[in-house]
């Protein structure tokens, strides 16, 4: 079949994949310690899922206005406000389902043909697979493991050109867990307000920061006007089935969100609505448990990282992520991660799975219990000494 030729620059999410392929061997009696995808290992709070089931008995299985319910962007615009320091009213929120409809729109909107997008590398790979769908040019922006996994200033002010339309920011990052600190961020922002482009700002994992203050870049003077924010309920709330994220932005570019969530998904799913605004409200004991649970899942996966001969791994500040360098291992980061699928029953993910600066890397995920980290360690550990 003759395609068109947009598709080609659209990739796949080698999570999903990983996962499909670790799914297919445990179909085959294998045991395999799962450290590649990136959710929740906790249930949905069961007020969250009573609120849902009541709102389907009361009649919430009908079509709602694209943007949203009225009552649940209130809720949100609210949350923001108060969490970013900021105003947001409910016609600057367009409630998604899910977060990634935020980063799709965003760009479908903002961006012409040959518009510059700078976005982080190694990161999130659906935003360099859109920024080429939508014939923008992706310039990557290397995050450097020298400095935490951030990028240099100096490398985004060479990235910029009078073409720069947007630059992605994602922090707490995804894979590194890097957190961009209130430095950058005023510094990002007047860059922003000089050279006049937008920020798309992915907070998905802002309940996610660990031994510092989380930091928005909207926060910032002169920022609210310029940036589109993305949040959701899928990491923050063990939601990620729901498909529940949306957007904060200034109102014309709200209300362009708006026509594409109108000519493509109608609406989020109403009773998934009701049950985003019970989240917000009164699920936040639950945050504060599932965060000290995952702070301490990252303390035994860098220790256990760091006890393994040729793997170096920093203490990541956010998100759920561990990014070790393993560039001592004589072997290629893509064939040592299907190796310890295939030897150990351990699956993760090749750094080069989020950009060519993922080289040397592997990414593991401790959304996982820490019985089952220490046993993925472990059978890691004697893989790659019977490699090496």
């Amino acid at each position: 079949m003759n395609f068109a030729t947009r598709m080609n620059g659209l990739g796949g999410d080698a999570a999903i994949e990983v996962f499909t392929k670790a799914k297919y061997l445990e179909s085959q009696g294998r045991n395999i310690i799962h450290l590649e995808i990136g959710q929740p290992d906790f249930k949905t709070p069961q007020n969250i899922r009573e609120v849902a089931f009541q709102a389907m008995n009361n009649g919430y299985t009908t079509y709602t206005p694209a943007a949203g319910l009225l009552e649940l962007r209130e809720v949100i615009a609210e949350h923001i406000s108060q969490t970013r320091n900021i105003l947001v009213n409910p016609d600057e929120v367009v409630v998604m389902p899910g977060a990634k409809p935020v980063i799709f729109f965003t760009l479908l909107a903002l961006i012409n043909s040959g518009d510059e997008v700078i976005y982080p590398n190694p990161g999130f790979p659906v935003y360099e697979s859109v920024i080429n769908l939508v014939g923008g040019k992706s310039i990557p922006l290397p995050l450097l493991e020298d400095l935490d996994f951030q990028f240099s200033l100096d490398s985004l002010i060479n990235s910029i050109s009078e073409r720069t339309k947007l630059l992605i920011l994602n922090s707490p990052h995804n894979p590194t867990g890097s957190v961009l600190t209130p430095e950058y961020l005023e510094a990002i922002a007047k860059l922003a307000v000089k050279h006049n482009f937008y920020i798309l700002s992915d907070e998905i994992y802002s309940h996610l920061v660990y031994d510092s203050n989380f930091s928005s870049i909207i926060s910032f003077p002169g920022m609210k006007e310029r940036t589109i924010l993305l949040d959701g309920h899928s990491k923050t709330y063990a939601m990620t089935g729901w498909r529940l994220g949306y957007s904060v932005s200034p109102k014309a570019i709200a209300e362009k969100l708006d026509q594409l969530m109108l000519n493509s998904n109608s609406c989020a799913c109403s009773f998934t609505q009701i049950a985003g605004i019970e989240a917000i409200k009164n699920s936040q004991g639950f945050v504060k448990e599932m965060f000290a649970e995952f702070k301490e899942r990252r303390d035994v996966i860098v220790e256990g990282l760091n006890s393994i001969g040729g793997i170096n791994c920093g203490k990541p500040a956010g998100a759920f992520y561990a990014f070790p360098n393993v560039k001592q291992l004589s072997i290629s980061c893509e064939k040592l991660a299907d190796y310890l699928l295939s030897e150990a029953g351990v699956a993760l993910l090749p750094g080069t799975a989020y950009g060519n600066f993922g080289d040397g890397y592997l990414r593991l995920s401790y959304a996982n219990s820490i019985e089952n980290i220490r046993e993925g360690i472990r059978r890691i550990k004697m893989a790659i000494e019977k490699f090496s």
